[in-house]
């Protein structure tokens, strides 16, 4: 199997093959049936492509009620044997890539290269996580032993988006299950198919209750966020979304994992290197339309280098390829939907009505799909909504700077913290000119670079929590600590 095999597998009628496939919630290791659909529309046609489930809060009661009452077996289940069913669960992704691939890019219309590659990063993320386990933490002194240990959380409720509609769900799913949780799954109702999959898939390898998989609108993410039996909520997305469910947590004090929105600054200093600049900057902001929380959404670049990497990435854009996304020859995905697409556009009319000048992109696609080309708009600055907010879409402002000191501060206004970055030859000043970054991740010559062995950090309004690596594992577990009298002690008293 790889990514470029897949393009001779793609069905003559991918409806027809969607309808096929006959994707069910699961509840209980079970079909779930719902009495009403909703409809999945096509981002490179703007069509319907297939229908979902359309959840109520009666399903949310049923999912909680199995998942609370698989909890204490798998809580009780050996480490080891939770890592098994894990890697087992990596297995299938990869036995299963091929047909998850042509999911992702059938609901999120991302091309079908790129979406095979999300689903083997999803399968080496399960494997890796699979592989944490925290350990205990001893405190000795004299008369005393305590131990710092870390046991199950609950039930957890995750809510996932739509812009890694594998990856992002995976991660949520690899975190609760390793640490001995039960999961409730809700995806974006822009891209439920996956996941209905995924809960497919995971019947065979976990025992019923533990992933539960149901799908609807934002009113089932609100019956989840405000439910007395789901002890933590786990969540993607906007900033706005995560303080709604900060504040619906609240009563019952649920624990929180936000991911949310961010507005992250690349500093490129004089010394950089504008042929590695340009590269990330289309890579990580314009190839995948800027849907990705850690895009470079505002590029900041030194004025003597300005115009080397302004004409690197125009070069680089102007190669961009817009098309179905299941024939080989396209790299430019689309907005994944109609609202995301206006709200893009919206930045861009307001910037170019603002004095924006557009170096390269900015015209409107006049086939069908929702694609918007790889867009660099210069001559803007803070005030303008395309700098000031995120952007979530594939329109990018460079801005000229003189004064260093001038673009930390310019990058570090506003309310968001997931990340920023500093681009030059001089590792040393960029690792010091990154820690002076309000972020939760301060990247040196690179930018989104994400592992599943390093955790990421949020801060400002980008989110509540730590990800990744053992801090995820440790975000869904119960820290308790023992602490015990010794007897020579307590003989003394």
């Amino acid at each position: 199997m790889n990514a470029d095999d897949i393009y001779t597998r793609v069905p003559t009628d991918m409806e027809d093959w969607l309808a096929r496939l006959d994707l069910r919630m699961t509840i209980g290791g079970r079909d779930a049936p719902a009495g009403a659909t909703g409809t999945v529309v096509h981002a490179c046609t703007e069509r319907p492509i297939a229908r979902y489930p359309d959840a109520d809060a009666g399903h949310v009661d049923a999912a909680v009620r199995v998942a609370a009452a698989a909890f204490p077996a798998w809580a009780a289940t050996p480490w080891g044997e939770r890592r098994a069913c894990l890697e087992r669960f990596a297995d299938a992704l990869r036995t299963q890539s091929d047909t998850l691939a042509l999911i992702v890019a059938a609901e999120a219309g991302r091309p079908l290269r790129r979406a095979w590659g999300e689903v083997a990063f999803s399968a080496d993320y399960v494997r890796m996580i699979a592989g944490q386990r925290l350990p205990d933490k001893a405190y000795r002194r004299a008369g005393l032993h305590a131990v710092l240990k870390h046991r199950p959380l609950g039930v957890v409720g995750a809510i996932a988006p739509w812009n890694g509609p594998v990856i992002l769900a995976i991660a949520k799913i690899a975190n609760a299950l390793i640490a001995g949780d039960t999961l409730i799954l809700r995806p974006s109702p822009f891209t439920p198919l996956s996941a209905l999959y995924l809960g497919r898939m995971a019947r065979d390898i976990f025992p019923a209750g533990v992933l539960n998989v149901i799908t609807g609108d934002a009113s089932v993410g609100a019956a989840m966020t405000t439910h007395p039996g789901i002890a933590k909520i786990s969540f993607t997305g906007s900033t706005a979304t995560g303080k709604r469910i900060a504040a619906a947590a609240a009563p019952t004090l649920k624990r929180l994992t936000l991911e949310l929105g961010g507005n992250d600054a690349a500093i490129v200093l004089a010394d950089a290197d504008p042929a590695a600049v340009a590269e990330t900057v289309y890579r990580i902001s314009l190839e995948n339309a800027g849907q990705f929380c850690a895009a470079i959404k505002r590029l900041y670049v030194h004025e003597s280098l300005y115009d080397s990497v302004r004409d690197a990435i125009v070069r680089r854009a102007g190669a961009a390829v817009a098309g179905s996304c299941f024939r080989p020859e396209t790299t430019m995905t689309p907005v994944q939907n109609r609202a995301q697409f206006d709200r893009v556009w919206s930045l861009f009319d307001d910037a170019v009505a603002g004095g924006g000048r557009v170096a390269v992109g900015g015209e409107r696609h006049r086939g069908e799909g929702l694609f918007i080309p790889p867009t660099l708009v210069e001559g803007v600055g803070a005030g303008v909504r395309l700098v000031d907010e995120e952007q979530f879409g594939p329109v990018l402002p460079i801005i000229a700077f003189r004064d260093e000191a001038a673009a930390i501060a310019q990058a570090n206004c506003g309310p968001y913290g997931l990340g920023g970055s500093i681009w030059t030859r001089d590792v040393d000043r960029g690792l010091a000119l990154a820690e002076r970054l309000d972020a939760g991740t301060g990247w040196v010559n690179q930018h989104g670079a994400f592992t599943a062995a390093l955790p990421m950090p949020f801060a400002g309004e980008s989110g509540i929590g730590m990800d990744y690596a053992e801090y995820g594992v440790a975000e869904h577990s119960q820290a308790m600590l023992i602490n015990a009298l010794l007897p020579s002690s307590a003989d003394q008293r």
